[in-house]
């Protein structure tokens, strides 16, 4: 366990809690109704079904605040997950959309019933085929296109060229498939564009293929709130509406948000262990859960001294993580109050995603504490999440 059990102790916002709370520890703060508010705000905006997205935080205790919210199918992205979104909800449909997996991986997928697999390769379509995926199953055809304004791009990992989607495509349908097409914009994406231009060119590998689409994943990638903003997702929704318009026959659509979903709904405050001159030395960095940092930048970052938050004239602080490891800082320089200083503490923003599930423990470091506020924020007439 990398996290102490989940608090009792309530509070209305984050200061209220921290003051309450003293210690070392850092703590996960989470807003059940932020995340309440999101997932209400995707299945009443996007134009088809909404997905989750368990790599995003596997808590346990979030994936059944979603089931309860109305979230019947998640996209799963090993056997240790679909095992889990089992134990929670039995009947949940299960997208098994890690393109490449082992023989044994397919096994256990088969076994939990998975209802849509995604390939990329045509090795990876053999391999399902002599598992024994059967016939009339959903197969997802991964596209990778060199789309800009996401945080950082997953077509360098995952995906197939347009030719290669187009005979995949082909192969999978002649094959007794059902075949659908799916794409990931990239980590952190603001820009409505590259949900249409991945759509467009899924619309022309489908013509060319001959082959009618059953559905379209428009994957993640939606934007969070890391800069203490509400994420501009309405404008993305309808153009992804609009998008249907470049297919001859119109596929249902399909999200699979983790980001967007969960990481605004809570809030992640990490203590300050010392300071000298403009740099901060805190209770946890980049091997705790601070790790996305430096891959994606740093999200919006409060100080919060006795209860209460800092408001003096801010100055730039370096920021460096509890390890004896030189490379455990955060990225750049952070502006903070200039009071700031031992005891006080950093509030991380959009702390809800990537944070469960990859902490590691380096050097005795990465424990962290659970919480529950009403409000993330203090200001009440800024919507939850």
């Amino acid at each position: 366990m990398l996290h102490t059990p989940i608090d009792n102790v309530r509070a209305d916002t984050p200061e209220d809690w921290l003051a309450r709370h003293g210690g070392e520890t850092a703590v996960l703060l989470h807003c059940p109704g932020a995340l309440a508010a999101r997932h209400a705000r995707f299945r009443r905006g996007f134009p088809g079904a909404v997905t989750y997205a368990v790599k995003a935080n596997p808590d346990a205790a979030l994936i059944a605040a979603l089931v309860q919210g109305g979230m019947t199918a998640f996209d799963v992205a090993s056997p240790a997950e679909m095992a889990l979104v089992r134990g929670i909800s039995p009947q949940a449909v299960l997208h098994y959309h890690n393109p490449v997996r082992s023989r044994a991986e397919i096994a256990a997928g088969i076994a939990a019933g998975v209802a849509s697999w995604s390939v990329d390769d045509m090795g990876e379509l053999d391999k399902l085929v002599a598992c024994g995926v059967a016939p009339d199953t959903e197969i997802a055809v991964r596209l990778k296109l060199p789309v800009a304004g996401a945080a950082y791009d997953f077509g360098a990992k995952f995906g197939a060229e347009p030719d290669l989607a187009q005979a995949l495509l082909a192969r999978a349908a002649a094959g007794g498939f059902r075949v659908s097409m799916t794409f990931h914009v990239g980590t952190q994406c603001a820009d409505p564009d590259a949900w249409t231009a991945y759509m467009q060119a899924c619309a022309q590998a489908a013509r060319k293929a001959g082959v009618r689409l059953s559905r379209l994943n428009v994957g993640g990638g939606f934007p969070s709130g890391r800069d203490g903003a509400e994420p501009a997702l309405e404008p993305i929704f309808a153009a992804i509406a609009g998008g249907v318009s470049a297919f001859d026959e119109a596929p249902a659509l399909v999200c699979e948000p983790g980001r967007a979903l969960v990481a605004d709904a809570m809030a992640y405050a990490v203590r300050i262990k010392a300071r000298r001159g403009a740099a901060l030395y805190l209770s946890d960095g980049i091997y705790g859960g601070l790790s996305e940092c430096p891959s994606i930048g740093m999200p919006r970052v409060d100080l919060v001294t006795e209860g209460a938050r800092a408001t003096a004239a801010p100055r730039p602080f370096a920021l460096w993580g509890p390890t004896c490891d030189s490379l455990d800082r955060l990225p750049g320089e952070t502006l903070l109050p200039g009071c700031a200083g031992e005891g006080d503490w950093l509030l991380f923003r959009s702390a809800g995603a990537y944070l469960v599930g990859v902490t590691t423990c380096f050097n005795g470091y990465g424990t962290y504490e659970r919480g529950e506020v009403a409000r993330l924020w203090t200001d009440p007439s800024r919507p939850l999440g």
